[in-house]
């Protein structure tokens, strides 16, 4: 299933990180109104790696070359860049299920994620570390050959949705109480009650409106 057509978009708007793990704050980059989705703020490849560099999923230098491989390759960037917003819909149609307590196996959703993973988790490869980096480990995780794909991009992000859907804090996957919103996040919270993505927003905008009705009443 493809991912429905953003009714409008908001490259101006920054990029904000408050969902607890990369891949969530990637299904983030949208509200996901009930109309559908709106003030998209992946609005090329290019911001995609803007994204990609806030959520610490690449370097700047590897956005820098990532986008100067896809200015030399503008109709590959440009296919990347559909399949990022293709994966965006099925991990936030996971995330929803989580959220609902639904069983995510057989889905189709499922299907398509676990199709990226074989791609890109066959990039992943043990090498030492660079050197004159102070090491710990005698061996470290990389991508092979990122610089060179456009897809890279995308890498890490299917890595951590796979790690958090396996892990037992995908029982803590939520979605923002407020109108028109849809944002996830996981609820790392004490008592496990947190209902919006962000207080300042979401959170301040309820008050405001009960506020209202009580005036009112």
């Amino acid at each position: 299933m493809t991912a429905p057509p953003s009714l409008s978009f908001a490259g101006q708007l920054s990029f904000k990180y408050v969902g607890g793990d990369a891949s969530v704050d990637f299904v983030n980059t949208v509200d996901w109104a009930a109309r559908g989705p709106i003030e998209d703020r992946l609005t090329d490849y290019d911001r995609l790696t803007r994204w990609a560099e806030g959520a610490s999923a690449i370097s700047p230098r590897q956005g820098a070359e990532l986008r100067a491989l896809a200015a030399a390759h503008p109709r590959l960037a440009e296919r990347v860049y559909r399949e990022a917003l293709n994966l965006r819909w099925q991990l936030r149609r996971l995330y929803v299920a989580a959220h609902r307590g639904e069983r995510l196996d057989g889905s189709d959703a499922l299907e398509e994620l676990n199709g990226s993973l074989r791609s890109a988790l066959g990039q992943l490869e043990l090498s030492s570390p660079p050197r004159g980096a102070e090491a710990k480990v005698p061996l470290r995780w990389r991508w092979h050959d990122a610089a060179e794909r456009l897809d890279s991009v995308l890498w890490p992000v299917l890595r951590s949705a796979a790690e958090l859907l396996a892990s037992a804090e995908a029982a803590q996957i939520r979605e923002c109480a407020g109108d028109d919103c849809g944002w996830m996040y996981v609820d790392r919270s004490r008592n496990g009650l947190r209902r919006w993505c962000q207080m300042e927003t979401c959170g301040n905008r309820e008050k405001a409106k009960r506020r209202g009705k009580a005036a009112l009443s």
